[in-house]
């Protein structure tokens, strides 16, 4: 993982570490049900955001190393990893 991309992860988690637990003492506490929604929502910005950061490593090592090879598995691999990242990111629930 690239150091600067890794650092910006570890710091993200932590900020999640933060808010889950934040939320865990709302819940406790039986604070306001839209205080905690909007906790929960502002929980899954930061995995979004996190995500995010994962993604742009993957992309920026892993798929770019297999697209600058010349072995067409190589390519498809990097294209199943993306479509497979698509799918997974438009799947809504039910």
């Amino acid at each position: 993982m690239k150091k600067d991309i890794k650092q910006r992860a570890n710091h993200r988690i932590k900020i999640i570490e933060g808010q889950i637990n934040g939320l865990h003492k709302m819940i406790d506490s039986e604070k306001y049900c839209m205080d905690i929604l909007t906790q929960s929502l502002a929980i899954q910005k930061s995995l979004s955001s996190l995500n995010k950061l994962i993604l742009e490593n993957h992309i920026s090592t892993h798929i770019a190393h297999m697209m600058s090879t010349d072995d067409p598995a190589d390519h498809e691999t990097a294209l199943e990893e993306l479509m497979k990242l698509y799918e997974l990111n438009n799947i809504r629930a039910k």
